[in-house]
């Protein structure tokens, strides 16, 4: 028998990035939890005339949620740099047009190198979440970045 009878451990969760197509390739950042990764078919119900045991129920249009990026804070301002040229001066200075990305979801292995990625089409940001300042907690303080996108494709 050729090859590993095992199968291969699934990688962790942990190692994520998230990076934006473009001139050059910008990595928004490696995050702690990425959500949203999901696509849904709406189904559209149809009763026909004297047919009274079921209802008819056909695919009608794709939708996907926001990709919710979560990290703690580090010196790197990629992603409100990201942010910040979808709005603001940043929008007025693109003509008033906000400039979409094709971004990419990452998994990588734990020498860094992607193990499995899922292009998002049309990216832009939508909203940013500043950490919480308690002085009496110890919890890491997070930034949130949130993308909408046009959909999904997987990658190899």
């Amino acid at each position: 028998m050729s090859g590993d009878p095992r199968t291969p451990d699934p990688p962790f969760t942990g190692r994520f990035r998230f990076v934006i197509a473009g001139s050059p390739t910008m990595e928004i950042g490696r995050f702690t939890e990425i959500s949203g990764l999901s696509a849904q078919i709406e189904v559209e119900e149809f009763a026909e005339g004297g047919q009274n045991q079921y209802k008819h129920k056909l695919p009608g249009r794709m939708s996907w949620p926001n990709l919710v990026l979560k990290r703690g804070i580090t010196n790197s301002d990629e992603l409100f740099q990201w942010f910040a040229s979808c709005s603001g001066e940043g929008f007025t200075g693109a003509g008033n047009a906000v400039k979409r990305h094709d971004g990419t979801v990452e998994v990588l292995s734990p020498a860094g190198k992607p193990i499995r990625s899922w292009k998002l089409i049309g990216a832009f940001p939508v909203k940013w979440t500043g950490p919480r300042f308690v002085a009496s907690s110890s919890d890491l303080a997070v930034e949130e970045l949130e993308v909408c996108h046009c959909g999904i494709a997987t990658q190899s």
